[in-house]
């Protein structure tokens, strides 16, 4: 069975502030975030002026186009938290350092795990090394003839790439333009012509 996909806060964030909500969805689908990252997500807003517009679209998008997943303890996803953090999940969760990407990851593992597809939309370095070591986990239950489903890893260029696949960015000068305001807000993304989103076979 297929969920929706999860959200991380940072992409969330960068897309909603620029109204680039309907590309996300364009190409990703209906979205999901646990409880953690919308609290992320309105904390950012109300801190910092270039984040204030992603609240309002949060709120908009809720339930019908987001889905809140609830960050309550239940056995399975208490396990997948102390597992990949080495701490107990109510110990965790007063830590709120990239406590986001760690119950994003951990919902995807639970799904996963019962036998779901799901794919997550992470762009940190840390998150993306802790969910790609937890797909690769999934693979080898997969391989030992457990029945488990499967996680997959998206970030912010992925799912641009695919917005070019899907006509969702007209031509290469709207990409550039697109792309200046995500790294006006994000400069963890790398410079455009060190990218795909250039490139002739992705615009043919």
């Amino acid at each position: 069975m297929s969920h929706r996909p999860i959200i991380d806060a940072g992409p969330g964030l960068n897309f909603l502030s620029i109204n680039q909500e309907r590309l996300l969805i364009g190409v990703l689908g209906k979205l999901s975030a646990p409880e953690t990252v919308q609290r992320e997500v309105f904390d950012k807003a109300r801190q910092d002026e270039r984040f204030r517009a992603a609240a309002g679209i949060w709120r908009k998008l809720a339930p019908n186009w987001m889905q809140i997943l609830s960050d309550d303890q239940t056995p399975e996803l208490a396990a997948v938290v102390q597992r990949i953090t080495r701490q107990p999940m109510a110990e965790r969760l007063k830590r709120p350092k990239d406590l986001g990407e760690v119950m994003v990851i951990a919902h995807a593992v639970v799904i996963a795990e019962a036998g779901g597809r799901v794919t997550v939309l992470i762009d940190d370095g840390e998150g993306a090394r802790t969910a790609t070591s937890e797909i690769n986990r999934l693979e080898r239950l997969r391989r030992s003839g457990r029945p488990v489903g499967t996680f997959t890893l998206v970030g912010t260029l992925s799912v641009l790439e695919r917005a070019v696949q899907k006509k969702q960015v007209s031509d290469k000068a709207d990409m550039r333009h697109l792309y200046r305001r995500l790294r006006e807000l994000d400069d963890g993304l790398p410079p455009i012509e060190t990218t795909r989103l250039l490139s002739p076979d992705l615009w043919r």
